[in-house]
């Protein structure tokens, strides 16, 4: 099952512990694959700098991604740019598109603008779904 995490869900499941941890351990473990462009492992370190202002960390996250045998990495050759409030949040549906994700987790509000495309088909769900669907697996 492919997946894309939003940078804000990343945030909240690699540096936290129960219940929001079974997202980084089931991808740890290989219960699903996190889909990643160029650009979004760039922002999940700018982000992981800005949040913690500490570089080490970031490089560390970034380093344990590229290390995992259950990233993806992705190339994207379209731009949709379905996303107009925060154009920045179309490189994730790009990913999600590029590699026919099952998901986009995320807990942004202007990704609800994909619920209402009839085609491509991109299902986006919150953080708490997610968490519900892998405790299931």
């Amino acid at each position: 099952m492919n997946i894309v995490l939003d940078s804000n869900v990343l945030l909240q499941v690699a540096f936290t512990q129960k219940p929001l941890r079974i997202v980084w351990d089931k991808l740890l473990s290989g219960a699903y694959t996190l889909c990643v462009t160029e650009d979004i492992l760039y922002e999940y370190q700018e982000k992981v700098i800005d949040c913690f202002h500490n570089e080490q960390l970031a490089n560390l996250l970034i380093n344990t991604l590229l290390n995992c045998e259950y990233i993806k990495r992705v190339e994207t050759f379209f731009r949709y740019n379905y996303i107009q409030t925060d154009k920045d949040d179309n490189k994730f549906v790009d990913c999600a598109l590029a590699c026919n994700a099952r998901y986009i987790v995320t807990e942004d509000k202007h990704f609800d603008v994909l619920k209402n495309l009839p085609f491509p088909r991109v299902d986006v769900i919150s953080l708490h779904e997610f968490v519900a669907i892998l405790q299931t697996l």
